[in-house]
């Protein structure tokens, strides 16, 4: 009796045929799975409401009918926001408001920088920190202050005034009667405007002196050597250096106060007389989307709104571009 073998030749052929398994390579892909933390939360909290903004700008939608009550209205709601007065004035108020608290951020922000800077050695971080305060305040809070510092009837403000008319000389140029900051339409403006100015200083004022701080100091040593004065020095060295850091701080106060929400939103009750006229186009937004329900029209406006702050941004570069391409011409003229 013969018993048959197995035949074991072909089977280091045959695994071999077969395709190798890959292992799982852990030293590849640990940094994408380490980093993935971040893109997730991105576009889930960031990249999809932003996408979804922009096809929402595109249709007609109440939030309480759900996601299935979307009704495509093309460029409807573009039209509508760009014909609606409302949006037209509470664009005309932000740019308001916007100028009226920006422009003299600067103005004061570059040579109090310098004066800091120059005079306060020791106490240095001490006197920052004290005008950067108020940009870390809760907006809550300086509502509170400032509702009764501008009160009509005791505020420190009007007591002041009234101080100021009862003086001999300047008396005429103040009035006689207290002045209702927040309850008049002629007023209510300036007060916020203020208010956003008193806020924000600070913050300009850290970002130029921290520019102040890396300038030479031999350019400012061979000026006086040459008998330049102070008020030469501080047009002719300081401005000159500070350029980057204002075009960088003018474009923050740009996108910033072309935002502006809290400040007007907090310090105006919105059922006062005069909430209308500090209604900025943020405020607008918010409430054609949650008082009147009109998501779609709200979106719109958001991107609108994105538009011009893009659009305000590019002028602002070209003329910094601009004049940074006429002093390159007249180094150039000179050597």
């Amino acid at each position: 009796m013969t018993t048959s073998m197995p035949c074991t030749d072909g089977a280091p052929a045959a695994a071999a045929a077969r395709p190798a398994r890959k292992r799982f390579n852990m030293k590849k892909w640990a940094p994408y799975i380490f980093i993935s933390p971040f893109f997730i939360l991105f576009a889930v909290f960031s990249l999809f409401p932003l996408l979804f903004s922009i096809y929402l700008s595109f249709n007609q939608w109440e939030a309480a009918s759900g996601v299935e009550a979307m009704q495509w209205v093309g460029l409807d709601n573009y039209k509508y926001a760009l014909s609606d007065p409302w949006f037209l004035r509470s664009l005309g108020n932000t740019v308001w408001l916007a100028l009226a608290s920006g422009v003299p951020q600067h103005l004061v922000a570059i040579p109090l920088a310098a004066f800091i800077h120059n005079s306060f050695k020791r106490s240095r971080n001490l006197v920052i920190g004290i005008y950067f305060l108020p940009f870390i305040t809760s907006s809550v809070a300086i509502a509170m202050v400032f509702n009764t510092l501008f009160s009509r009837d005791y505020g420190q403000i009007n007591v002041l005034i009234q101080w100021c008319a009862s003086l001999p000389l300047v008396g005429g140029l103040f009035p006689a009667e207290s002045i209702d900051w927040l309850g008049s339409s002629l007023f209510i403006k300036p007060a916020v405007a203020f208010v956003i100015f008193w806020r924000y200083l600070g913050w300009n004022l850290v970002l130029y002196l921290s520019a102040l701080q890396v300038i030479p100091k031999d350019l400012y040593e061979a000026a006086t050597i040459d008998g330049a004065s102070k008020r030469q020095q501080f047009w002719y060295i300081t401005l000159p250096q500070l350029r980057p850091m204002i075009y960088l701080a003018v474009t923050l106060t740009i996108m910033g106060n072309l935002q502006l929400f809290e400040e007007p939103f907090v310090l105006v009750a919105e059922s006062s007389g005069v909430s209308q006229s500090v209604m900025t186009t943020a405020i607008f937004v918010y409430k054609t989307a949650f008082s009147s329900g009109d998501f779609g029209t709200a979106s719109a406006i958001s991107w609108l709104l994105f538009l011009i702050i893009a659009s305000t941004t590019w002028v602002n570069n070209r003329i910094f571009s601009r004049n940074e391409r006429n002093e390159r011409n007249e180094r150039k003229e000179v050597r």
